[in-house]
């Protein structure tokens, strides 16, 4: 059985596309899975979600930006409280563009789009016949912000894993891809799509084969026109255009 599994895609059609198409190039997949975050940032939020939508064999689940949009909820501000006059003038510009970015995205979808993502579930948990359990989530099964990084402590990654049977979890959330193990289980986080952070700018995803009782895995890049979306979030007056060209070029890496 081939899974591919794509998170983080953020409106963001082309690096969509060219993902699609290499998955494809690569002999297609039995099923597909998509770990939220599908709309917000990019675009082209309605395209995508109407293209996720025709996925053959696909599962879906919700990410926290699916959530702002379908209850009203908002994020904290980063870095939370003003520490000084300096930063509390700039309070009122990143609470002006965090609003008009999710309202923006909210005016481009359609009803069935929001629909789709209002019924989205938390995590997809499948057994697989001769290998296990496999369980995903957006950022981890105890929260859709608390996210998995390289440097979460062992201790606090075995609290969000606790009382799961699952071989491998499955997240995403961060924007960067990763692999570690842990009393047996297999963490991935499969990286993002439309909007990495990790320095490379190139579309990220998941190829997972199950053999059996093994499996091999290979997080995956994928070239596309970085600089075609740039022009576009530009050309359509974004409200958040220069907060996610900064980081389509590698600007936001961290």
């Amino acid at each position: 059985m081939r899974l591919a599994v794509l998170s983080d895609i953020h409106g963001n059609l082309l690096a969509l596309e060219a993902v699609l198409a290499e998955i494809a190039a690569q002999g297609e997949s039995d099923a597909y899975w998509v770990l939220g975050d599908l709309a917000v940032f990019g675009p082209w939020p309605n395209e995508t979600v109407e293209r996720l939508r025709e996925l053959p064999r696909a599962r879906f689940l919700r990410g926290n930006t699916d959530r702002y949009l379908t209850t009203g909820e908002r994020p904290p501000l980063a870095g939370g409280e003003a520490k000084d006059p300096q930063s509390w003038k700039g309070v009122a510009e990143a609470l002006r563009m965090r609003d008009a970015n999710l309202q923006w995205t909210v005016e481009q979808l359609n009803y069935e789009g929001y629909r789709f993502l209002c019924d989205l579930p938390l995590q997809i948990e499948e057994e697989i016949p001769d290998f296990g359990y496999l369980l995903a989530f957006h950022a981890s099964p105890l929260s859709d912000e608390a996210g998995i990084y390289e440097e979460t402590s062992d201790e606090e990654l075995g609290t969000y894993l606790r009382g799961s049977e699952a071989r491998i979890f499955l997240c995403g959330h961060t924007h960067r891809s990763l692999s570690r193990k842990i009393d047996g289980s297999h963490i991935i986080n499969v990286g993002s799509v439309g909007l990495p952070l990790d320095g490379d700018q190139r579309a990220a995803y998941l190829l997972l084969d199950l053999r059996g009782e093994g499996y091999s895995f290979h997080l995956r890049r994928v070239e596309y026109d970085v600089q075609a979306v740039i022009d576009q979030l530009e050309a359509i007056g974004h409200p958040a255009r220069n907060w996610v060209a900064q980081r389509l070029k590698g600007a936001g890496a961290g």
